[in-house]
């Protein structure tokens, strides 16, 4: 049996998190001590890396929480984890594109700058009118004021 410090530990997952988890149904709620103290089993420890590795990956909670229903049901088609794997492959080449257009964008702005007054910066010219960008590296469907989160 682990604590919650010990599980923390050997998944690299802050105390907070784990009980995150659990609150959100990813985690089944531990048994206890007669303290009160959580206590975690393997599979729990197995549970809790499956989780961190998805989210390295940058799968959104839903979709993890989505491929533990399938991992726990291990008779259904592996099409279905292929299925969820491939929505985000997509969003991250959306990402990708996002970035190499702010890349683009960014190493412009910093060619076009001729390094004279601040009233003459292109860099600042850029940041006032977006109409001086010649990439789109908006994120799909929101205004650049809205990007912020």
């Amino acid at each position: 049996m682990l604590t919650i410090g010990t599980l923390g530990k050997q998944t690299g997952t802050k105390v907070q998190t784990i009980r995150y988890y659990e609150q959100i149904g990813l985690l089944p709620e531990p048994e206890r001590t007669d303290g009160g103290q959580r206590r975690y089993h393997r599979a729990d420890l197995d549970r809790l890396a499956f989780i961190r590795h998805g989210r390295q990956l940058g799968f959104p909670l839903e979709a993890i929480r989505e491929l533990l229903a399938l991992a726990d049901d291990p008779q259904q088609s592996c099409s279905n984890a292929d299925s969820i794997a491939q929505r985000q492959l997509i969003q991250v080449e959306q990402r990708l594109r996002r970035l190499k257009a702010l890349q683009t964008e960014l190493k412009r702005m910093i060619t076009e700058c001729r390094g004279d007054s601040v009233a003459d910066c292109r860099v600042l010219e850029v940041l006032r009118d977006h109409a001086e960008c010649l990439t789109n590296h908006e994120e799909a469907g929101q205004p650049a004021s809205f990007q912020e989160a």
